[in-house]
């Protein structure tokens, strides 16, 4: 049995085979996590000292962070006492993922490869989440894929979900072919530690491609509810696409206190707003580098290029969080 010990002081035991993050968790730690397949960076952890072992590919590590000695906690157990510089989340309270039966209420096409599916949950349970998390919902044949939460609050008993269209993808075909209202589905959750952290009077960025803008939706409904003090300086969301009908919400109707920019990547003889990537055009709009917080959330190359090149530009690595949206193995 090791002992792994935290930045923090706090410490857990680690039985053999027993990944990091799930030792982590069973002994009542909070450590941040994601995808738990080993192909974001969400739970990465740098290892100070002791000897740890792979039980899965690390496939959201870079070659230069496996060298500089990062790890990913949900890939990893320990095979000897260990030390490791990651975040706790301390004494937040986060809920406990359950199993739940739910239906569908509303399916509504939002773009030629997004759909906006309602989930509605029976009355009688008190389903609790953070805004920004996700969960997984089990489909026909047991079929289970990860959704991030559009909307920030369960008062309506119903879950909000963007979901994108991935040719060959099974439960693409379901959603986009098969789905019907009130199909009985099950969902687990919620998961997840891509939540905001503290925000009082600091200039917080979203950074968001595809239906990586649910959980930016969620977070920003939320934060029109946080206390004056509690609020942000600012708030700036960048929205990433390839071509002008990937822009399906109106942003500003939704938080009309932020200052909204979409960015399409491809040139298009209708577009006349910002081109390019979302991180580049973030750097133009930076003043105060140590006062800034990141929240992305989409592909994973859009995610690691933006920590490297923001990071590079003086934001504290500390302060970008991230939700990587992979793909499953078996779409």
């Amino acid at each position: 049995m090791a002992i792994v010990k935290l930045a923090s002081g706090r410490q857990f035991q680690v039985e053999k085979n027993t990944s990091l993050l799930e030792a982590a968790s069973s002994s009542g730690l909070k450590l941040p996590y994601s995808c738990r397949t080993g192909r974001c960076s969400s739970c990465k952890a740098k290892v100070l000292s002791g000897i740890t072992s792979p039980l899965m590919d690390e496939t959201g590590l870079t070659s230069e962070e496996r060298k500089e000695g990062w790890i990913l906690t949900c890939a990893r157990s320990a095979q000897s006492d260990v030390e490791l510089d990651i975040e706790d989340f301390g004494d937040i309270v986060v809920p406990v993922p359950k199993t739940l039966p739910c239906r569908i209420s509303l399916i509504e096409q939002l773009a030629s490869d997004v759909v906006k599916v309602v989930l509605r949950i029976p009355p009688a349970e008190n389903f609790k989440f953070i805004p920004g998390q996700y969960i997984d919902v089990i489909g026909p044949g047991g079929v289970r894929r990860s959704y991030s939460l559009a909307n920030s609050s369960f008062v309506e008993k119903a879950l909000e979900l963007y979901i994108r269209k991935v040719d060959g993808g099974v439960m693409s075909e379901y959603w986009f072919n098969q789905a019907k209202v009130d199909d009985l589905l099950r969902l687990h959750g919620p998961h997840g530690t891509f939540w905001l952290r503290d925000t009082a009077n600091i200039d917080v960025f979203f950074l968001a491609t595809g239906t990586g803008i649910a959980p930016v939706k969620s977070m920003l409904e939320s934060i029109m509810y946080l206390q004056p003090e509690k609020k942000p300086r600012s708030v700036t969301i960048l929205w990433g696409g390839r071509q002008p009908q990937d822009f399906y919400l109106d942003v500003p109707s939704i938080f009309g206190g932020g200052n909204y920019i979409p960015v399409q990547s491809r040139s298009h003889e209708c577009w006349t707003g910002k081109t390019g990537y979302i991180q580049h055009v973030m750097l133009d709009l930076v003043s105060d580098w140590d006062n800034a917080s990141v929240y992305a959330c989409g592909s994973d190359v859009m995610i690691h290029s933006a920590k490297k090149i923001l990071t590079d530009a003086g934001l504290p690595a500390k302060q970008f969080y991230s939700d990587a949206f992979v793909c499953s193995a078996s779409n």
